[in-house]
């Protein structure tokens, strides 16, 4: 399972989304859209939106903090 979180280091939901992966144990590859504008470039291409976190789970993407989404995407991904 390939997880990205796409976010910047000043957002609170970014952080949220963060921790609840880290406590469920799921390792993600976190990338900062506030110093690498192609990563910006490519989270925009996948969700549409500038607004981070943007999480991208297996090819699916979620925007903002929707843990009931991220479990779901998490569970079909196991």
């Amino acid at each position: 399972m390939k997880i990205k979180v796409y976010s910047t280091p000043t957002c609170p939901w970014c952080h949220r989304v963060k921790e609840f992966l880290s406590e469920k144990g799921v390792e993600f590859e976190d990338i900062n859209v506030a110093e690498n504008q192609e990563a910006a470039h490519e989270m925009v291409e996948k969700s549409g939106q500038m607004g981070v976190p943007v999480i991208d789970i297996d090819g699916e993407i979620i925007v903002g903090f929707d843990k009931e989404a991220i479990e779901n995407a998490l569970t079909k991904g196991k």
